[in-house]
């Protein structure tokens, strides 16, 4: 809070201030030279003192290794906000499609409807809303030419039909797709590029947190995103599916009508904790490594210490690069359909290959991104696939029963808060 004190003779006294002080000068006293007092010595502080005799800093002591602890209290704080978050809206969702079955026949007021039936009444009213856009498109295009109508039609269907043919998963794959492709197109603009720089990818170095999950999101090169996006939509849904069916075992009877929120949590979660690996690794393996061997070439005598520290820590800041992408997230799918369906086959696309055993794919590559990491090597983000692999593997074994309890806590929290009404007679 800003205090201002105002007076009415506050402009009567200020000439007065600024109007010089002077005395007849007598000789019994110390003549006193203008601009004196600025040349006359200070004493030392203790603090300086000891500065002083303590001598320079050696390079070890001028170069301090980024933190950790903002990030790992991001992960956790980011992942139990999107868990809470998408289970509430999975129950929400669930609930409104129940109570819509329930109001149509009077079948679904007797027993509950099973997850299938919620997802194929969906599946139904999509349709009818697409359905509905396609009869709006051709009473929009009534007057024109037959070929630009024809067109018009042949371009919704070829776009809308396989929306409606795919599942959930995969329609949040496609989802998941265009927001990145929405990202790639900001980094196109030249005008933009400091502020994507600076908050779409994520720098160990510059203490930031956030951009651990925009990071994410986030692809420079249409190549890297053409290639992510590819490796989404086909590893992506099958995870989905293996989500799906999981839920079906979950042992408090909790039905979903659709996978999205599901597979966004783990998405998200799993992004987030390759990042986060990423982070970790480079804070305190590589970073320490980059100053111990300048280190060794510093002398800490030296008159220019403080420089040569400067140069380093330069030179540290240019090796540790920062990191963008999704694959961290989509090598969480890969294990994680690796381990679901061990039999499928796999091949590539670009450069075409025949198929192979799924887990003699996901094993070579894990295999290449120890070597990378070991190595050293700058082209990939090895620590974060890392990361994004053993998340795959440990949401395998824990991850659907911690999402069911989640929701199962909403669930119980919710008929807290909201006691159904008594049935009148």
């Amino acid at each position: 809070m800003l205090w201002t004190l105002r007076s009415p003779s506050a402009r009567h006294l200020q000439p007065c201030l600024a109007r010089p002080f002077s005395f007849t000068p007598n000789s019994r006293l110390p003549r006193v030279v203008r601009g004196a007092a600025k040349e006359l010595p200070t004493a030392a502080t203790f603090r300086e003192q000891v500065a002083r005799s303590a001598g320079p800093k050696s390079f070890a002591q001028e170069i301090q290794p980024p933190t950790v602890r903002g990030q790992i209290i991001f992960f956790l704080v980011g992942s139990f906000a999107v868990y809470t978050l998408a289970a509430e809206q999975c129950n929400a969702e669930t609930a409104k499609w129940a109570r819509k079955l329930s109001e149509s026949s009077l079948i679904w007021r007797v027993r509950e409807p099973t997850s299938d039936e919620l997802r194929r009444v969906k599946r139904l009213e999509l349709g009818k809303k697409l359905q509905a856009g396609l009869q709006s498109l051709k009473d929009i295009s009534e007057n024109w030419s037959q070929t630009m109508r024809s067109l018009a039609v042949w371009s919704y269907i070829q776009v809308f039909q396989p929306i409606l043919d795919a599942g959930d998963g995969k329609r949040t794959c496609w989802a998941i797709g265009g927001v990145n492709t929405l990202v790639w197109a900001a980094w196109q603009v030249p005008k933009f590029r400091p502020f994507m720089s600076k908050h779409f990818t994520h720098n160990p170095l510059s203490g930031l947190s956030y951009t651990l999950l925009t990071s994410m999101f986030s692809h420079r090169s249409f190549l890297h995103l053409l290639l992510n996006c590819m490796a989404l939509a086909s590893f992506g849904s099958a995870a989905s599916v293996h989500l799906t069916k999981e839920q079906a075992k979950n042992p408090h009877g909790l039905q979903e009508a659709d996978v999205t929120w599901h597979f966004l949590a783990f998405y998200m979660s799993a992004g987030l904790f390759s990042g986060l690996t990423s982070h970790v690794m480079a804070s305190k393996l590589l970073y320490p490594r980059m100053v111990a061997r300048l280190t060794a070439k510093a002398k800490p005598a030296d008159a220019a210490a403080a420089t040569k520290a400067a140069e380093g820590a330069a030179e540290a800041s240019e090796r540790i690069l920062p990191s963008l992408g999704a694959s961290g997230a989509i090598y969480g799918a890969v294990t994680l359909t690796a381990l679901a369906f061990p039999h499928t086959e796999i091949a590539l696309m670009i450069p075409p290959s025949f198929p192979i055993p799924i887990q003699w794919g996901v094993g070579g590559l894990v295999a290449l991104d120890v070597l990378g990491a070991i190595r050293g090597w700058r082209f990939f983000d090895h620590w974060a696939h890392l990361g994004g692999a053993a998340f795959g593997v440990w949401y395998y074994n824990y991850g659907p029963d911690m999402w069911n309890a989640v929701r199962a806590t909403h669930v119980a929290v919710q008929k807290v808060q909201h006691p159904p009404s008594p049935k009148k007679d």
